[in-house]
């Protein structure tokens, strides 16, 4: 509940900063280092590029990582209803990765944000649907009567984990809980999407609300009710941690409908990063034909596709290169919780109070920027510690990893 409070307030501010001086009626700012270019300038701009690019590739990792493992819990799901739940079933997620950056390779020829609304909407209509399942699944086992250790307080310490581990396993929590309503990062490319009338900054906020208000909803359902049904022995994801053996056909769907939403997530994310690179290189060589010519392929029931070679290869390496990574550390909830760390402080709330005190001129030491920068010092702190929990995460995995194997 206090991340999403925090997320939407800062949404509110960073929704105003996409045109500036006025928020209505000035000029507009086409990504988010505009925007922090328009409102402070300076090294802030570079500062802010770094954290943004690095964020979002780190995103595009992090969703080839899960797609893949829900990718595997599909044939593990098969296999464990055809032998038993005894049976291993361990299966490697390589070949997953793979697949999954095929189809992104092809995706992601789709030009640019304004193509995209088909696959947003069919990425959001899927994770409604995986998430009302996986809420689904909980309730009937809470209603079932399965009995499952719970507490206030968590896994015991002594019984289920050291006092260090406790303490590093909390704070990346809180970095995956970051990671959850990390949509900070394109929002300003998405409000460049957005009609004028009414003005955009009104209509981002009240689609930030609504986003925010069912999506906090859900999170709060699924981790107190999937809590209920699990206790502490609760897997990290409850779909693909095989906390449910069955209906498996209903499970199967499930994780088709996360890999589906995540091959849509993809695209929502690495767009910025395409534009941004693409951008500078017509800038730098704008004479490359490259770079900037553009060939017209008539594709049957599609129409007139305008083939760019520099697109192409350059958005097919990106994919290939993301997988590479994705291959080398498979570890779904410490590399979550190490992104949402990374961003949530820089770009979910400093830059936004940032630009909102230097747009309206507001007087240091004045009350409401006290407040303001409170908050931000408090966020900064929560991100140390998560990147901090995350980080720790990592390293034992990597020390526990065994490579070719199913990584849950």
């Amino acid at each position: 509940m206090a991340f999403s409070c925090i997320t939407f307030f800062t949404s509110t501010l960073l929704a105003d900063s996409y045109r500036s001086p006025d928020p209505v009626t000035g000029r507009r700012n086409y990504t988010y280092m505009d925007a922090v270019r328009a409102n402070l300038g300076g090294r802030k701009v570079q500062l802010c590029g770094l954290a943004q690019y690095v964020n979002l590739i780190g995103i595009t990792i992090g969703y080839t990582i899960t797609a893949s493992i829900s990718m595997v819990a599909v044939k593990r799901s098969n296999c464990f209803h055809k032998h038993g739940h005894h049976v291993k079933c361990n299966i490697s997620n390589y070949p997953y990765m793979i697949i999954f950056a095929c189809i992104q390779i092809i995706l992601s020829q789709i030009p640019n944000f304004h193509k995209l609304s088909w696959l947003s909407v069919l990425a959001a209509v899927m994770s409604f649907a995986y998430s009302s399942i996986g809420l689904g699944l909980s309730i009937a086992k809470v209603a079932g009567g399965g009995h499952a250790r719970t507490s206030l307080t968590g896994t015991a310490v002594g019984v289920d984990v050291t006092p260090a581990q406790k303490v590093w396993k909390s704070f990346q929590a809180i970095g995956n809980i970051a990671f959850a309503y990390a949509f900070s990062t394109v929002l300003i490319e998405i409000q460049d999407t957005i009609k004028s009338s009414p003005p955009e900054n009104k209509a981002m906020k009240r689609a930030s609300f609504v986003g925010i208000l069912i999506t906090t909803l859900f999170y709060v359902l699924c981790g107190s009710v999937g809590y209920a049904a699990f206790g502490d022995d609760a897997p990290g994801n409850f779909l693909t941690g095989f906390g449910f053996y069955e209906p498996f056909w209903l499970i199967d769907f499930a994780n088709v409908c996360i890999a589906v939403h995540l091959i849509g997530a993809y695209q929502v994310f690495s767009q910025p990063v395409f534009s941004f690179v693409e951008k500078n290189c017509h800038q730098k060589w704008p004479e490359t034909k490259f770079i900037t010519r553009e060939h017209a392929i008539n594709i049957p029931f599609f129409g007139v596709y305008y083939l760019n070679s520099f697109r192409l290869v350059w958005r097919t390496v990106y994919v290939i290169v993301t997988a590479v990574v994705a291959m080398i550390f498979p570890f779904f909830n410490d590399f979550l919780g190490l992104i949402g760390a990374a961003s949530f402080w820089p770009l979910t709330v400093y830059f936004p109070v940032e630009m909102y005190i230097a747009r309206t001129r507001m007087r240091k030491f004045s009350l409401p920027w006290t407040w303001l920068n409170i908050l931000s010092f408090a966020c900064l702190i929560v991100s140390l510690v998560a990147a901090a929990g995350s980080i720790e995460g990592l390293v034992n995995s990597l020390k526990k990893y065994k490579p070719f194997q199913s990584v849950q």
